[in-house]
């Protein structure tokens, strides 16, 4: 088994095995799979396992060892879920969306145009700037290599915005159209000044 975790990585282990090998660096020189298969027959699964209360995992018969070794992968789980929603936030809604732009725009540069790259939970892969609205190829490259399903533009306005004369809206328009032959989405368009709410073209009408 060691030698399909490093060659193949742990996710090919079925879930009495990966109990097996943690068991097995807590009660050496012991066969550890019989054990393994019982704790999966008693408590149902490997998560009902890891959530046993100690006093249910000493009753059959682990080693205090054993048991606080268990007790590890929900709380390991648990902050690596936390780090990838700080890493990768949900921008899947109005709220998400302005809370995030609350944060990140901050010091952005003022009429620079970015691009959100979200996969298919709408979270994010990439926040980048856009050099020009002449050619979309290199955002749809970009697009494909990170696998991203959907697009966020987002630009930061100092100056007052006309949202039906702006270059923004057409090429919003643009990006929409030519996403759909790739099988993407531009969810939104957004700008954002200091001086007022972010404004969606999508809520606007604009494309």
């Amino acid at each position: 088994m060691r030698h399909r975790v490093l060659t193949n990585g742990a996710e090919t282990l079925a879930d009495y095995e990966i109990l097996e090998m943690l068991l097995y660096y807590s009660i050496p020189r012991r066969d550890t799979k019989p054990l393994a298969k019982a704790l999966l027959h008693r408590f149902g699964s490997l998560a009902s396992v890891f959530d046993a209360p100690g006093e249910d995992l000493r009753a059959t018969g682990l080693s205090e060892q054993a048991v606080l070794l268990l007790k590890f992968p929900p709380v390991v789980s648990e902050r690596l879920a936390l780090a990838e929603e700080r890493l990768r936030p949900k921008l899947g809604s109005w709220d998400q969306l302005c809370a995030y732009l609350s944060r990140s725009m901050v010091s952005a540069v003022p009429e620079q145009f970015r691009l959100l790259y979200l996969d298919n939970r709408n979270r994010l892969l990439a926040d980048e700037p856009v050099d020009d609205f002449a050619s979309t190829a290199p955002i749809f490259r970009r697009g494909l290599a990170l696998q991203a399903v959907a697009l966020i533009g987002i630009q930061k306005t100092l100056a007052s915005f006309h949202a039906t004369t702006s270059p923004l809206k057409f090429f919003a328009q643009r990006l929409s159209e030519e996403a759909g032959a790739l099988s993407m989405i531009v969810h939104d368009v957004v700008v954002v000044s200091d001086r007022r709410p972010p404004l969606s073209l999508r809520q606007k009408g604009l494309f």
